[in-house]
């Protein structure tokens, strides 16, 4: 036993010691200042972190949709993303991959026959390559809070719709869509002129390009208005369609284009776009059409909305239809069916011309109308 108690107080003692050797260190260090500098850093730098983490955030999202069809007409509605009759077929699936901050970019990926159709260069084949990959690649930079500017592939500024499904409440497009650029190429200067207006001025390459062919460049501007309940965007686009060749005379092209959105209620809003394009050959007669949609949407509930499209579409000079004097009314009705992230939109759709000839009924003969029904699917995330 005394053994044993000599052992432990021997321990305590050299314990003891060790202890007073760690703290007279501590103080050492503490005099000297080496171990003061993580405490005080620490606070001052998770902030700045936290910051930055806050002010360039990255983010993933996108879609995949998928539609069924069937025509009276047994042939595919006229216009984009919708040719299949009495078929499953796919839509697009699309990654977007975001930095926004000072220096920001976007890298939208799309795969499949809707981005196909969007996108472009494709082989003669049919098969995709690297550029019919990209739906939009761009960088931006913002020197300030008022001025933007942004360089690479990105969508189109004019028109209502979107090539993304659920930007839309009709799963079908309409003719303006379909008729006016899809995305462009180049750069372009996004400026706030005062609390609510802005403007947008920017260079590209041709319209649905993202290698220019053309020689020169086609000019974009936007005058854009963002209110409470009001929005308004007047847009132009312009420059050479065509060039000139031993059979061809060069064409110059011009599209002034209106849209606007207006929120009657929290749960009904009302859409415009109008549309004017003219082509203006060295050579011969000059050549335009025009169109006009409205838009409506009522949120019958937090799952289910209803969205209405009423189009008309001038082609005096054929250049849609091939008619001399052609027009189409074409009347839209969709239901969206929201289930958390997935969409359900039943849609009918009928199709009016005032001649026979741009549909052709289910025997292949000429006729005026066309008329069918789809359900697609949309999830995003």
């Amino acid at each position: 036993m005394k053994d044993l108690r000599a052992l432990l107080l021997c321990s305590l003692g050299l314990l003891f010691c060790v202890s007073g050797a760690k703290a007279q260190d501590g103080m050492a260090m503490a005099s000297t200042g080496s171990s003061v500098e993580p405490a005080a850093t620490t606070p001052a730098t998770e902030p700045a972190a936290e910051e930055e983490e806050k002010e360039s955030p990255y983010s993933l999202s996108g879609a995949v949709d998928a539609y069924y069809l069937y025509s009276f007409n047994h042939m595919p509605f006229p216009t984009s993303f919708t040719g299949s009759h009495n078929s499953f077929t796919l839509g697009m699936a699309n990654l977007i991959f975001t930095k926004e901050g000072k220096v920001g970019f976007t890298a939208d990926l799309a795969f499949g026959p809707r981005a196909e159709a969007a996108n472009g260069y494709l082989t003669d084949e049919g098969g995709i390559t690297s550029l019919s990959l990209i739906k939009q690649l761009f960088v931006t930079y913002s020197p300030s809070d008022k001025l933007k500017f942004t360089l690479g592939n990105f969508s189109t500024f004019v028109g209502y719709e979107l090539i993304d499904a659920p930007g839309n409440v009709n799963y079908s497009t309409s003719y303006l869509f379909s008729n006016g650029p899809f995305y462009h190429t180049g750069l372009k200067a996004d400026i706030a002129l005062a609390d609510k207006f802005g403007l947008m001025l920017g260079v590209f390459n041709d319209t649905d390009t993202k290698v220019d062919v053309v020689k020169g460049k086609h000019i974009g501007a936007q005058l854009s208005y963002t209110g409470d309940k009001l929005s308004a965007f007047l847009n132009y686009l312009g420059g050479r369609h065509q060039e000139e060749t031993p059979f061809t005379p060069e064409v110059f092209s011009h599209q002034v284009d209106l849209t606007a959105t207006l929120a009657v209620t929290d749960a009904f809003s009302l859409g415009l776009n109008s549309s004017m394009r003219d082509f203006h050959p060295a050579e011969g007669e000059d050549a335009s059409w025009f169109g006009t949609a409205l838009y409506a949407k009522y949120a019958v509930s937090d799952g289910f909305a209803l969205g209405f499209r009423g189009e008309y579409m001038s082609d005096k000079d054929g250049i849609i239809t091939g008619l001399t004097d052609g027009n189409v009314l074409a009347l839209t009705l969709s239901g969206n069916i929201m289930l958390g992230s997935l969409t359900i939109i039943p849609e009918f759709r009928i199709d009016q011309a005032n001649e026979e000839g741009y549909f052709l009924d289910k025997d292949g003969k000429p006729t005026k109308s066309s008329a069918g029904f789809l359900t697609a699917v949309v999830y995003s995330f």
